[in-house]
């Protein structure tokens, strides 16, 4: 039972886009591993910019700078 787990930034990720990662992502485990897709799990955590870094910064302030 794979269980895979993303993590983006909460910045207008879209339905549309959430369905075909989970779509992309099934099928991916189902042609390189041979799963079965009614028992792989995808889950999708949006993370507030505030709490994503990079480089020893906060992506919420590298993001202000590069605007």
């Amino acid at each position: 039972m794979p269980y895979v787990n993303i993590k983006v930034t909460d910045e207008q990720v879209t339905s549309i886009q959430k369905r075909k990662l989970i779509e992309g992502v099934t099928q991916l485990l189902v042609d390189v591993l041979n799963k079965n897709p009614k028992t792989t799990h995808i889950v999708i955590d949006e993370v507030p910019i505030d709490n994503w870094g990079y480089d020893g910064k906060q992506y919420s302030e590298t993001k202000k700078q590069s605007t």
